[in-house]
Parts: structure tokens; sequence; C-alpha cells
């Protein structure tokens, strides 16, 4: 089993918090300081290098004004942002 950090279904996680954060034009900075985290904590999770937990999932799904409940449910139903955000590459 492929280690879900790698995984194509985790980049597609992660592709439709970073298309939700664009959506509503909040920078990397402006989310980082709603969650009282430094900018390179976004950074690294949104570039791949950081696994984010659940209870992160929702934090940040809720700093953007976002329903975690909703999001969860579109990434389960197969709707994300895989086709229209940028890939990250594997490191």
């Amino acid at each position: 089993m492929q280690k879900s950090l790698k995984s194509a279904e985790y980049s597609r996680l992660i592709d439709l918090l970073v298309a939700v954060r664009k959506g509503v034009d909040v920078r990397q900075e402006t989310l980082a300081k709603k969650l009282g985290k430094p900018q390179s904590f976004i950074a690294k999770y949104e570039n791949g290098e950081r696994r984010l937990d659940v209870v992160e999932f929702i934090t940040i799904a809720r700093a953007l004004g976002a329903d975690p409940t909703k999001l969860f449910k579109d990434y389960v139903g197969g709707k994300g942002a895989a086709k229209t955000a940028p890939k990250r590459q594997a490191k």
C-alpha cells in the first residue's frame, strides 16, 4: 500500500483545499495567521511535504469559510480540483 502522502487520492484532497483557498482569494499568509500557524505550515501541506490529519482538515476548511462535511463528501464522491489545480512535484 502506498503511503497516503504520496498517493493520487491524498493529492486530490489537498488540491481540493488549495482550490477552496484560491477560490475565496485567501493567500497562504492570511490563512496561516487565521490558524495561528507559520506560513510554512500551509506551504508544506500544499506542496505535499506534510500530511494533514482530519482535525486539521476541518480547521482549515472552517478557516476558509467552507463546510468541511460538504468538502469531504465532494472528495469521497469523486469531485475535486485535481483537473484544475496545478500538480505538485513528487519528492
